[in-house]
């Protein structure tokens, strides 16, 4: 009797043994929730060098929404038409985007590029984001992820982030080689930095200091200890150090940046609309490198009526019409410089905005 009770005593616990080991290695494969939610990837498309000699490759990071992806494109014809070295494209975009951006490369000459397409998933951003900017096209997940570089699927050490309604006029190689100083984690422009653009931005009533981006009214706000007229930065393009970025948990501070706003509206309200670049403003206030003005000469999407002088124009290694007015829609201002990089869509899909007696 002693022996059977022994016995099932030993089953007994090699059952319950059996169970917790079962229960461990479910738990090793479960992926953890900001991995699933932000690296499902749809292939490598035309490698290139890249697997001869990773020290030279410059890997660029750059969004594509349906409703854009011709602006992601010229983009991208721009960066590749202006340097000899070996790009590598992350092109991030939506689930319904995948086959697009697939479809829009392969049919054009942009065949050629090497590339990766990653799907943003945007449920990561539940309880962080809400509909709260007077311009809602900012509220486009693809917007948020510039926050995530070190959870995608990339295995580069830095990279160059650009936003859709970009142009490079100049090689990225100079760019990519930025020295970040000790212990940043990215480089941005200055809004300080642009003296030839000053005028211009005073006349559509533009900010370049923190006092347009975050509302001092807020105790969260003034509890950070900025002072309002500090220079601020604008984070269409920069260049990240991932491992320093790991390092400093940058993405879990903005994170918590966004879920401070979702809760008490620090920002959301303030003159410069939109929800992304504020936590960006307070996350790396006094912590980035300043990179050369001339790789980000932007606001020409601020007003349809005030243009660059033509030197301006050809001096800046990079255009950036961020703003309302694109250079793919009307109005807007010097068209002419964005279309000279736009790649048609074969499929129809994306067409260019211009009036009809033009």
């Amino acid at each position: 009797m002693a022996l059977l009770r022994n016995t099932n005593n030993f089953l007994l616990l090699l059952l319950l043994l059996l169970l917790l080991f079962m229960m461990l290695h479910r738990r090793q494969l479960q992926p953890h929730k900001h991995t699933d939610a932000l690296k499902t990837t749809r292939g490598v498309l035309n490698p290139g060098r890249q697997e001869e000699n990773e020290s030279e490759v410059i890997p660029v990071v750059i969004c594509a929404s349906e409703e854009r992806i011709g602006a992601s494109m010229a983009t991208i014809n721009s960066v590749r038409s202006n340097t000899n070295s070996n790009v590598f494209f992350y092109i991030i975009t939506l689930r319904d985007g995948t086959q697009l951006v697939k479809q829009y490369i392969e049919g054009t000459h942009l065949r050629t590029i090497s590339y990766r397409i990653l799907e943003f998933n945007p449920m990561v951003l539940k309880g962080k984001v809400k509909p709260s900017s007077s311009r809602p096209e900012l509220l486009n997940p693809l917007n948020f992820v510039r926050f995530y570089l070190p959870l995608l699927d990339i295995s580069h050490r830095r990279v160059i982030y650009l936003d859709d309604d970009v142009i490079v006029q100049d090689d990225i190689q100079e760019l990519f080689h930025l020295e970040l100083q000790p212990g940043h984690a990215a480089a941005f422009a200055s809004d300080c930095d642009l003296p030839f653009s000053h005028e211009m931005v005073r006349s559509v009533g533009m900010q370049t200091t923190y006092m347009g981006f975050l509302d001092y009214r807020k105790q969260g706000v003034r509890d950070l200890g900025i002072n309002p007229s500090d220079c601020s930065f604008n984070p269409g393009v920069f260049l990240a150090d991932i491992t320093m970025w790991k390092q400093q948990k940058v993405t879990k501070h903005l994170e918590r940046w966004m879920k401070e706003n979702f809760r008490e509206n620090l920002y959301s309200s303030a003159m410069a609309g939109g929800v992304a670049t504020p936590p960006m403003l307070i996350v790396f206030h006094d912590k980035f490198t300043t990179m050369d003005p001339l790789w980000h000469v932007r606001h020409l999407g601020w007003s349809p009526e005030t243009h660059y002088p033509e030197s301006t124009l050809q001096e800046a290694k990079l255009l950036h019409w961020n703003g309302r007015f694109k250079p793919w829609d009307y109005p807007c201002v010097h068209p002419e410089r964005w279309e000279k990089w736009f790649v048609p869509d074969v499929t129809g899909r994306f067409k260019l905005v211009r009036p009809k007696n033009k």
